[in-house]
């Protein structure tokens, strides 16, 4: 048998599918490996079976849909129309509440892997890469219409606050550790320590450079968030921490990263991301909604385009 007929025997095989549903996991943190993918789902298993499960069936609901509907063999088998159904099943799982919450998270699992496919059209043209956009836009709609859909019930944790009575909590002790390892781990939504060790593996699997650069995102942003008088709980929760991670990574070992000065642009950009989320999460306090990674998204979004002009950044 020849060389192109084992591999067209290879990809129609088990093996394809299941290396594509990891990848689809480890693409969420802009990584194409397959081990990465099953570390991934194991620190977040090791936290929670029920999401894990979520997890892996999101990817797994995104390879299939990818396959049946013809989707391009490359961005399937790559993961690249998952990651955003991975995000959304477990937002969803988490934010949402009763015993519909586990069909409506695996529902907008689907409905992320259509979303993405059609981001990806509309974006081409502009070679901006869509990122996490497809999913945060559709938890953030799913989880508005539980104001008026019953089915949809809402984690009491999510309530509506007025900006008028909030107030800054400097309280706690500082952590760098734990807000390191939980800046990486928060990229998936974890906060076990343990969990996010194994992330972080899982990241230097696919690359030392990577593993590297993720340290670094997440240690700026602690520094940054504390350097600001951000409140200590979601510093040492890494809150602050995921989105400069992303941002580190995307900026200076992804997208476009050929410029020498690619590395201190990540940096920069990292360090951008912190002010963003602080904002973000304030100007949705009155919606009681998530910040989730539009941080990660606009400060990348920003850094490659001005690329497009500026490509020494």
């Amino acid at each position: 048998m020849d060389t192109d007929n084992r591999n067209s025997l290879r990809e129609g095989t088990l093996y394809s599918f299941i290396s594509a549903t990891f990848k689809a996991i480890s693409q969420v943190i802009l990584i194409e490996n397959a081990v990465t993918g099953l570390l991934i789902l194991i620190a977040i298993l090791l936290s929670s079976i029920p999401i894990g499960f979520i997890a892996l069936l999101s990817a797994f609901i995104s390879v299939v849909i990818g396959r049946l509907a013809g989707g391009d063999k490359t961005i399937v088998n790559q993961g690249l129309l998952g990651y955003n159904s991975v995000l959304a099943g477990i937002a969803l799982a988490l934010n949402l509440e009763g015993g519909m919450r586990w069909v409506i998270a695996l529902a907008g699992a689907a409905v992320a892997a259509l979303f993405t496919a059609a981001m990806m059209h509309v974006m081409c043209n502009a070679k901006i890469p869509v990122l996490t956009f497809p999913y945060i836009v559709l938890t953030w709609f799913l989880l508005l219409a539980s104001y008026r859909l019953g089915v949809f019930q809402l984690n009491p944790g999510l309530v509506p606050q007025d900006l008028s009575h909030w107030k800054l909590h400097s309280e706690g002790t500082p952590n760098l550790l734990h807000g390191l390892v939980n800046g990486i781990g928060q990229v998936f939504f974890q906060d076990y320590f343990w969990s996010g060790i194994i992330i972080l593996a899982g990241v230097f699997w696919a690359g030392w450079r990577l593993g590297l650069y993720a340290i670094i995102g997440s240690v700026i942003a602690w520094l940054t968030a504390y350097g600001l008088g951000a409140e200590v709980s979601p510093i040492n929760l890494g809150l602050y921490g995921y989105n400069a991670v992303l941002t580190m990574l995307a900026v200076a070992a992804v997208f476009d990263a050929k410029s020498r000065f690619a590395p201190w642009t990540g940096i920069i950009a990292a360090i951008l991301s912190v002010p963003v989320t602080a904002s973000l999460d304030t100007w949705l306090l009155p919606f009681g909604l998530p910040g989730l990674t539009m941080s990660f998204v606009l400060c990348t979004w920003l850094i490659l385009a001005a690329r497009k002009i500026l490509p020494n950044l």
